[in-house]
């Protein structure tokens, strides 16, 4: 009889775990363009964390660089925004 419980021992990383907190990072402290990319991979690794039982740590450094993710996003927008109202007024 076959039961399908998780692996026994610690889990092991997944393997964007430290991709998404740095890529993150780096969209909120210097290039808002690698937010997409963190919130992406973020999302796509918190769905194998979820549906994995167990078989993959790594869940609150995907969730931090997700949402770090999602603020770079977000900031790149405002900056964005801000920047072309400059240019479209002649003051940039």
């Amino acid at each position: 009889m076959v039961f399908d419980q998780p692996p026994l021992g610690s889990p092991v990383e997944h393997e964007h775990a430290t991709a998404v907190l740095l890529l993150g990072a780096l969209s909120v402290f210097c290039c808002g363009a690698l937010g997409p990319i963190a919130w992406a991979l973020g999302r796509r690794a918190l769905n194998d964390i979820e549906a994995g039982e167990g078989r993959f740590g790594g869940r609150v450094q995907v969730v931090v660089g997700y949402i770090l993710g999602v603020i770079g996003t977000c900031l790149m927008v405002i900056f964005g925004g801000i920047f072309l109202m400059m240019v479209l007024s002649g003051r940039a």
